[in-house]
């Protein structure tokens, strides 16, 4: 692999249509050192992977310049400045608009209701001329740069439909003669060509609003930093902007504010509002020594907290830039819809030759006029910007709306692939469970040869000093109730075993059952039947005792999440199989199992069986989603069809995974499964409309219906009815952001 290999994602300005995006790609492509070049028309960008030795970002700007287009390529507030110079040209041709509708109501009066009033051909030329060639120029512009380099687009189809409808009332207007030597009145289509400028004017702009509400999602992230920060100084307290935060800062967040970034509460205590992180609308209570995170909202009560992480590394500016790349990611199915838009123009332009040349052939009388208005109307019609919306706006409404539950979904791809899914792979630990041990039970002998409290201590004392990892989790426990270790002497650490003290002359062990047996401590009936009982349901006892006595046992587990039993339940309603693999040992494996309701497992796993029996899966003709935490489940995410990291899990597993999953409630999972499933609907839908829009708008504008009702559609109601189609798909794949994922 070549190490100057750079990807970037630059804003491109000037595109109209999927045809455009076909140009902008194929130009960036072909640049010496580009690997590969992909444009997202819905997020007006292109993902560019490039050899940094041979060609630099301002070599692209250029090729896309010289075909009509641009690039934003400064390295910082470039998608600021894309979306500044976006709104400026909403504004600009919304002004355009206004003034060639105000121009163009005339003109519909008098070719529609005045057309033999004296000199109403000249009016309407007067009139029309400002709105094809100012208000409207940028059409020609565009298809003139487009020309120059063999290619065409959405604007050629414009140029040309409403140029030869000019071009064609301009000679009727001046030399009527012509048509009147042979019989002929001689028809001016001004009308047409002004209201097609209009519609197709008012459909972008229709089209550029819906777009911006698909990418909302996006917004409300950005829109949940606070711009400033109070941050405590050795002079006090100072308010400075978010990005001038540095790591190690102390910064107070009062009752209502949101929290500017990432860090650790080291003074007061507040409850946080973390729903935009976890999805759930219960606020967290936070005290010294938890983490926040920046976006989230402090509740009653104020705190001071110390930065850990800032600007691109805080938890919400990793999800802003998951969504925005997977927003700019290209579905499998947009790759066959950018290749149908890039021979789609010049076979619209050669259909409507050929509709000329039809009518001149069969015609009849008014064979050339109404030939040309097939031509025309076949031009106006068939812009491609449908298609070309058809499937980024699903996805990008798709991905927002992951987004906004808690589901960050990296690649469209995975989007497009999820509803297929009918082998789920689960890791246990941090994916089923919680990842954490925790004291479960805690049970005390009826009679206790000290106060109850004092043996808490020597216990606490026994395990803060053990080295077990089991032993923080009986700490924790026992720090709850507010326990202080006692002062014990003479402490050590028994392999294998336990740990031992010594406290007023008495020694007192803590660990496994080996300790009794070496100690000649019996456990009385009663009490075995419970140690029984809970290790029958994967749960490690330990034992707390002295020279003669079992004093207490203790037991602990990985607990199980709350969601995991029934997310395995709604994973096998939708005919998904389940598998649970592990590294732990076969009796917690089937106990855990059993508890959630899984039915295939397998326990003692490395990391490299998991990635085969992904592979073993797939062979058997299974479309594999594997949903894991851990180092030790890269392999086998990047294996999988599908891969859904838990947020809480590691780096490289959450980089691996195409899904990440904010909260790690496995709950999510079959509500990403239906995410992918309504997205891959809402694409179809759209793809269905757009061609089937196409497949009988051309052969009608060509004039199909006239021998036999006399029916020839009218430029202007295709113009009318292509504005239309692009803002149905937008809409059609806007419904995604009220559907339900449960």
């Amino acid at each position: 692999m070549n190490n100057n290999i750079e990807t970037i994602s630059i804003p491109v300005l000037g595109m109209t249509c999927a045809s455009c995006a076909v140009s902008v790609e194929s130009i960036i492509g072909a640049q010496p050192g580009v690997d590969k070049a992909a444009v997202n028309y819905a997020t007006q960008s292109v993902q560019v992977s490039y050899n940094s030795d041979v060609v630099q970002p301002e070599a692209f700007q250029k090729a896309v310049q010289s075909i009509g287009y641009d690039l934003i390529i400064a390295e910082e507030g470039a998608k600021e400045l894309q979306e500044e110079v976006q709104k400026n040209n909403y504004e600009a041709l919304k002004r355009r608009m206004i003034w060639s509708s105000i121009l163009t109501i005339p003109v519909v009066i008098i070719g529609m209701f005045f057309m033999d009033m004296p000199n109403g051909n000249y009016y309407m030329l007067a009139l029309t001329t400002p709105i094809l060639f100012f208000f409207g120029r940028t059409f020609f512009i565009n298809a003139w740069k487009q020309a120059k380099h063999g290619k065409a687009n959405m604007d050629t189809l414009v140029a040309l439909s409403t140029g030869i409808a000019y071009v064609f009332s301009v000679f009727n207007t001046f030399y009527p003669e012509f048509w009147h030597s042979k019989g002929l009145h001689p028809h001016v289509y001004f009308e047409a060509a002004a209201v097609i400028i209009v519609f197709i004017m008012l459909g972008k702009l229709l089209e550029e609003n819906a777009k911006s509400n698909t990418s909302s999602a996006i917004k409300k992230l950005v829109g949940l930093q606070p711009k400033t920060v109070i941050v405590i100084t050795e002079n006090g307290e100072k308010e400075i902007a978010v990005s001038d935060v540095n790591i190690a800062d102390q910064i107070l967040v009062r009752s209502g504010e949101k929290i500017p970034v990432d860090g650790e509460v080291y003074e007061g205590s507040s409850y946080v509002d973390e729903s935009m992180i976890t999805g759930e609308p219960v606020a967290v209570a936070k005290k010294s020594g938890d983490k926040v995170f920046a976006g989230t909202i402090n509740q009653k009560g104020s705190f001071k907290f110390k930065a850990e992480k800032v600007g691109g590394e805080t938890m919400l500016a990793q999800i802003i830039k998951l969504v925005q790349d997977a927003q700019g990611s290209k579905a499998p199915v947009q790759k066959l819809v950018d290749k149908i838009a890039g021979i789609f123009v010049p076979i619209v332009v050669l259909i409507a030759i050929v509709s000329l040349a039809a009518w001149l052939l069969f015609g009849g009388e008014h064979a050339f006029t109404q030939g040309l208005l097939a031509m025309v109307t076949v031009l106006v019609i068939a812009c491609p910007c449908a298609l070309g919306l058809a499937t980024p706006t699903a996805i990008m409404v798709g991905i927002g709306k992951g987004a906004e539950n808690g589901i960050l979904i990296k690649d469209a791809e995975a989007l497009e692939l999820g509803y297929k899914v009918n082998a789920v792979i689960l890791d246990k630990t941090g994916t089923i469970t919680q990842g954490k041990p925790e004291v479960t039970h805690v049970e005390w002998v009826a009679e206790l040869p000290k106060d109850k409290t004092e043996l808490q201590a020597i216990l606490i004392a026994l395990e803060q000093a053990s080295e077990h990892p089991l032993a923080e989790a009986i700490v924790r426990n026992l720090k709850k109730d507010g326990i202080k270790g006692a002062a014990v002497s003479g402490f050590e650490s028994l392999t294998g075993k336990g740990v031992m003290a010594v406290f007023e002359g008495d020694k007192y062990w803590a660990g496994s059952h080996k300790i009794l047996t070496e100690q000649n401590v019996s456990v009385d009936v009663a009490f075995q039947k419970k140690v029984t009982a809970l290790q029958e349901q994967a749960q490690t006892v330990i034992y707390f005792t002295n020279a003669t006595q079992v004093l207490a046992i203790v037991s602990i587990a990985d607990q199980i999440k709350a969601g995991s039993a029934k997310a395995v339940a709604a994973l096998r309603s939708e005919g998904i199989e389940v598998y649970m693999l592990t590294g732990d040992n076969q009796q917690t494996a089937a106990s855990v199992a059993n508890q959630v309701g899984i039915d295939h497992f397998k326990a003692e796993v490395l990391p490299s069986d998991k990635s085969d029996f992904v592979k073993q899966l797939q062979a058997e003709g299974k479309v594999v989603a594997m949903i894991g935490d851990g180092i030790n489940d890269s392999q086998a995410l990047a294996q999988a069809d599908v891969s859904i990291a838990m947020g809480k899990g590691s780096d490289i597993a959450i980089d691996v995974a195409k899904i990440t999953l904010v909260s790690s409630d496995l709950q999510q999972v079959p509500k990403a499964l239906r995410l992918s499933k309504l997205t891959v609907k809402a694409i179809r839908q759209n793809l269905f409309w757009a061609f089937i829009y196409n497949l009988i708008g051309i052969p009608i504008a060509a004039g199909l219906l006239y021998p036999f009702n006399g029916f020839l559609l009218n430029p202007m109601i295709a113009g009318a009815a292509m504005a239309l189609s692009s803002v149905s798909v937008v809409g059609n794949s806007l419904r995604l952001k009220f559907a339900k994922l449960i």
